[in-house]
């Protein structure tokens, strides 16, 4: 999701009309969290369903997940997808990491378009089903291939449903991500992830003044000290092996002293400089499945070309150094594993679907 129409939580078009619009004067940031909320499940007649929202089948190769690496919430997902092993159940389209106020565009493909869609911004595929879609054209969202037509962008529920409602179609020695023992705590300790520390990044970048960037600054802050300290004594979040949970922090914490600390103002200190939290990152980072889904090139230029209220001159810093992702993190000694008994990683990254090897300090 994005401001404008794709990473941050987008706002509409009446709002935010042209590229750069993020801040209003005086405010502080509110996310627009109204989304689509249909949901693709295994079974429609039985589904829980907010007012107003449709259930859809679960039906491998129907539908196709578009994403883009720049944007964390859309990382959410192809974090899963690779995790659970859907690649041949659900399709994946990537759009580049800069936009305009029209939307998220193909110009990764060759001919600038979605080679199963026919598309070329995801503005058509939302215009296909709610012609003249008033909200922001976000990512994630899942396409219903043969008729074009977006079904939902409610990325939350995306990737919940990805670990529940889609089983059958997951691979062998996928990992519970949703362990029924855990979900009671689980669902606390997300919620506060996501307002304190997901959203907190962006309520500092987009404060519209400097009461409610010192706001924003300290109650993000407090959100990060939590995790540390919680991270003390547990390798992931929930205990010994990773959940959804360790998912959703873990796309903010590797964007954090790349984009965080200097374009979002979150200066307190960088993340390599909290020993647990930059341990329990390069811990994810080195497990198949979420550092292989990470692009730094793309996270650099979608956030400082972007948002060109926070960064009139569209300039993209060259650093920082990465290769210190790559550096033993010592998470071990905590005890626990990624993937709890019987569940294994993934395979090698799909040839078509591997990050340039100059966009990341990962190697073969």
């Amino acid at each position: 999701m994005s401001d404008l129409t794709a990473d941050n939580g987008e706002q509409d078009h009446e709002k935010y009309s042209t590229v750069g619009s993020y801040v209003r004067e005086g405010e502080e940031y509110d996310r627009d969290t109204t989304y689509i909320e249909d949901r693709i499940v295994a079974d429609p007649e039985h589904a829980q369903l907010s007012p107003g929202a449709q259930a859809w089948p679960v039906e491998p190769g129907r539908y196709r997940l578009v994403a883009a690496r720049a944007c964390p919430w859309a990382n959410r997902t192809l974090i899963v997808r690779r995790l659970l092993g859907l690649e041949d159940a659900i399709s994946l389209g990537l759009a580049g990491p800069t936009h305009d106020a029209r939307s998220w565009r193909f110009d990764l493909d060759p001919d600038g378009r979605d080679p199963v869609l026919g598309t070329q911004r995801l503005q058509e595929n939302y215009f296909a089903r709610f012609p003249g879609y008033p909200r922001g054209i976000t990512v994630p969202a899942m396409v219903d291939a043969p008729t074009g037509q977006v079904v939902t962008n409610d990325f939350a529920q995306m990737t919940e449903d990805f670990a529940t409602e889609w089983r059958e179609y997951q691979r062998d020695g996928a990992p519970d991500l949703w362990p029924a023992e855990l979900v009671e705590e689980m669902r606390p300790v997300m919620r506060r992830v996501y307002t304190e520390i997901n959203n907190g990044v962006y309520r500092c970048g987009f404060a519209g003044s400097q009461e409610a960037y010192d706001a924003a600054y300290e109650r993000l802050w407090a959100g990060l000290d939590w995790v540390e300290e919680r991270l003390a004594t547990r390798r992931y979040l929930m205990g010994e092996h990773i959940t959804e949970a360790d998912v959703r922090l873990f796309t903010t914490l590797v964007r954090f002293d790349p984009v965080h600390v200097s374009h979002f103002k979150a200066s307190r200190n960088k993340l390599t400089e909290m020993p647990n939290l930059w341990g329990y990152a390069r811990d994810l980072f080195q497990t198949p499945g979420f550092g292989d889904t990470v692009d730094f090139q793309q996270i650099k230029d979608h956030y400082f070309v972007v948002h060109r209220d926070i960064n009139p001159s569209g300039i993209v810093p060259l650093g920082p150094d990465l290769t210190n992702w790559t550096t033993p993190h010592g998470r071990q000694a905590l005890g626990g594993s990624p993937f709890a008994p019987g569940a294994t990683p993934p395979g090698p990254v799909r040839p078509q679907e591997r990050v340039l090897a100059e966009h990341t300090p990962l190697t073969d």
